[in-house]
């Protein structure tokens, strides 16, 4: 492996590479018309829900340019007591978007490493398990619902489409935009069958999302062959372009610091680098260049990254070339639900599910990996967090970019609590008889709903707390917690809890007793989930403390998660319902069937919306829908409890 590293040129704001962009090149650049075919479903309205196929990544990889170690290891670095590490033994260098090599749980960043010599490496610091690792199914979970009927596809539905296994265009002469995806370890999904994949593979989404947000900004746009990790190539396919006569080129991968990060020095011997490094997060490693007169983009590898760099420069030279102004999004005012938490001196891109919730629009951050096109998917909305602030309150005003009408915002059921699959099939139910009308969950623990509901950020919340004193659910939990708010409980479903195994069950896990075997690893739910609570009462019944159970402290946050964890051979167990363990084709050890109810102000029960809701689940094709998923008893489906 290359050792030699990029250094960033000094980082420009967004507003000084915006200004650089339009300084360098013409705005007047237009196009005739011509037609060309590539994968194209966009404006286009899905018949059906679709779910994805295969889960992405589909292998352990690297967020971060460094070292992979064991992190146990590690333990007891210190700045007064370095450790040293010998290269392939206890460290390997890897860059980021590398399969993690085996026996390895961590990644230390180079500039965190000291290296003694060849063969010698030296920490100050720690490592913890499973850090700057992105996990098996971190972005996307086989089986999962990734859009419902009646949805548009955009820009982003692509990507996840493509990334999720799923695949499926007369356009106008525009701007001509040559795309070049780069990476030894990508693999074209035309050309290799989806059970085919190896450790190490990954489905190239990247261009053809790039390609389809080219087109929605009035461009044309041409995919290139995609390229490995060597210079040589990625300068002859450049060479190629600009005798052709494209209008701009997209270099997408490489733009970082690694060492296989090629795309600086190329375009320094082709042309002129004019930015590397913009205080935006993501997108921060974007490179702008230009090759005698044609700009050139060095786009990030991660799916977010990539488009928030397209959308932030090369959208508005687009629409400059055709004498357009440049696209906007509407804002609205939104509180966020919780604190959002950033780093001073980046101006950070948050995506946000959005609902109208009483008097105010609630904002509910979604994860912020890089990596996880679903974060755009799912969003409603963008808030921008400026570069000199170290993150927003709970409830603090802020303006968000709406990606979703504002009326569809208003027109959403908000959901928040525990995560249950029959969700995602009353989602899509929903859908199906009301097209204007959306339902959208957030996974923060049946303690999370009720504190939602307290706070005022939610129309109700999923729940299954057991009260270990008397085996009822829910009821003694929202008297305790929710004694100034009258509520509504009604029975969504029953569902099969227990523990989730490898096929064919290869360690013979009996019961929850056997999670404290020293030959047993477990992947447990959040703190404040009603999962996590069954757990720990098990675990004092049969006198265990949690400290025996290796991996308690790891959680997850949804029940698909944790049996995909199980399933990449991560853990050997973990604490979850029937249906994520079938969905995965995965064994199933019964422990108990528990109800699952949804937590409804009275507020909003007689609302037209929540009557929706409540006519949708007491309707025989929903009650089907979720039997036919396994582990689940409809009888007492629609009852009002409370």
């Amino acid at each position: 492996m290359n050792s030699k590293r990029n250094i960033y040129l000094k980082m420009k704001t967004l507003e000084a590479a915006q200004e650089i962009i339009f300084q360098q090149f013409s705005p007047d650049r237009t196009r005739s018309k011509e037609t060309i075919s590539v994968p194209d479903a966009v404006g286009r309205v899905l018949a059906e829900p679709v779910t994805a196929v295969i889960s992405s990544p589909n292998f352990h990889l690297s967020a971060m340019d460094g070292i992979a170690v064991k992190a146990v290891n590690t333990f007891g670095a210190a700045e007064t007591k370095p450790k040293e590490l010998r290269v392939g033994t206890d460290a390997f260098y890897v860059n980021t978007g590398h399969v993690m090599p085996e026996n390895t749980d961590a990644v230390i960043m180079i500039e965190h490493v000291h290296v003694l010599d060849p063969n010698r490496l030296e920490i100050e610091i720690p490592a913890f398990p499973w850090q700057n690792v992105r996990k098996v199914g971190e972005d996307i979970v086989a089986t999962e619902l990734l859009f419902p009927q009646n949805h548009v596809i955009t820009p982003y539905c692509v990507g996840a489409l493509v990334s999720g296994g799923i695949f499926t265009v007369p356009v106008k002469t525009k701007p001509n935009v040559l795309i070049i995806p780069a990476g030894s370890e990508l693999v074209d999904w035309r050309k290799t069958p989806v059970g085919n994949l190896q450790p190490g593979q990954v489905i190239e989404s990247n261009s053809f999302v790039l390609g389809k947000l080219v087109e929605s900004c009035g461009g044309t746009f041409t995919r290139h062959d995609m390229l490995t990790d060597d210079p040589m190539k990625i300068k002859a396919a450049i060479l190629d372009a600009m005798n052709i006569g494209f209008d701009m080129i997209l270099l997408v991968g490489g733009s970082s610091a690694g060492s296989e990060d090629h795309t600086r020095r190329v375009i320094d011997e082709l042309g002129e680098v004019l930015v590397h490094g913009v205080t935006i997060m993501p997108g921060k490693p974007v490179l702008i260049g230009k090759i005698a007169d044609t700009p050139i983009f060095g786009i990030p590898g991660y799916p977010v990254s990539a488009i928030v760099a397209f959308e932030q420069f090369v959208a508005p030279l687009i629409s400059s070339m055709l004498g357009q102004p440049e696209p906007q999004r509407p804002r609205v005012q939104v509180e966020p639900t919780r604190k959002i938490a950033s780093k001073l001196g980046l101006e950070e891109f948050v995506r946000v599910k959005l609902g109208a919730v009483g008097n105010k629009i609630v904002a509910i951050p979604l994860p912020r990996g890089a990596g996880c096109i679903t974060t755009l998917t799912e969003a409603d909305g963008i808030i921008r967090v400026p570069k000199n602030l170290e993150g927003i309150r709970p409830n603090e005003p802020v303006t968000a970019e709406l990606l979703r009408p504002l009326s569809s915002v208003n027109n959403t059921i908000v959901v928040v609590g525990s995560h249950d699959n029959t969700l995602d099939v009353l989602s899509d139910q929903i859908r199906s008889g009301h097209k204007n009308l959306t339902l959208s969950s957030s996974h923060v623990g049946s303690m999370g709903g009720l504190m939602a509901i307290k706070k005022g950020v939610c129309h109700l919340a999923g729940s299954h707390l057991l009260d270990t004193r008397d085996g009822t659910y829910n009821l003694s939990y929202i008297r305790k917690y929710l004694p100034d708010t009258k509520v509504k409980l009604v029975n969504l479903v029953m569902r099969d809890q227990g523990l989730i195994v490898l096929p064919k069950n290869p360690k013979r896990i009996r019961g929850i007793e056997d999670l404290s075997r020293k030959d047993i690893t477990f992947i447990n739910r959040q703190a404040g989930s009603g999962t996590r609570i069954l757990l720990d009462y098990r675990l004092k019944q049969m006198g265990i403390d949690p400290s025996q159970v290796d991996g308690y402290e790891n959680e997850e946050f949804t029940h698909m998660s944790v049996a995909v964890t199980v399933l990449s051979g991560a853990v050997d167990v973990a604490l979850g319902i029937y249906a994520a363990a079938r969905a995965l084709d995965l064994d199933f050890i019964p422990v108990v069937t528990e109800q699952y109810d949804l937590v409804i102000p009275e507020i909003y029960f007689e609302s037209e919306n929540i009557q929706i809701l409540l006519e949708t689940i007491r309707t025989p094709e929903f009650k089907h829908r979720v039997q036919a998923l396994g582990g689940y008893s409809t009888e007492r489906t629609g009852q009002v409890i409370l």
